[in-house]
């Protein structure tokens, strides 16, 4: 049975940093891409960042690109979300997800399996 779980959430003050972790189960790193999402009060669930099961590519919503890094840990099956210079707007629900269409998932905010969320708030 695949299973995502995150962890790593919480509150933090304006240009410091969070890692997430998404600890998934049930499944090899060679199965599934894992991508990272987020859902904001009011907003449309968009895509943060993924990670290719296949090659290690990455792909990154613009918003996030030089402050994000999404890494994979195969030997423990982690995937890991480091977020620097936090902001403001920033502050969501973050989901991981699996899915086997890296492109697809991060385009469509589509996957086949999703974690239940760690909520990240980024206030003064």
């Amino acid at each position: 049975q695949v299973q995502l779980v995150e962890s790593g959430g919480g509150l933090v003050q304006p240009g410091k940093s969070l890692r997430l972790s998404c600890a998934a189960s049930g499944f090899t790193s060679d199965d599934y891409a894992i991508g990272w999402f987020r859902a904001a009060p009011g907003k449309v669930r968009e895509g943060v960042a993924c990670i290719s099961h296949s090659d290690g590519s990455t792909y990154y919503a613009d918003s996030v690109k030089g402050r994000f890094t999404i890494s994979r840990d195969n030997a423990d099956n982690t995937v890991y979300l480091q977020m620097n210079s936090l902001k403001p707007e920033d502050t969501a629900v973050y989901f991981c997800a699996a899915d086997n269409r890296v492109a697809t998932m991060f385009h469509r905010s589509r996957a086949d399996y999703w974690g239940q969320g760690t909520q990240v708030t980024v206030s003064s």
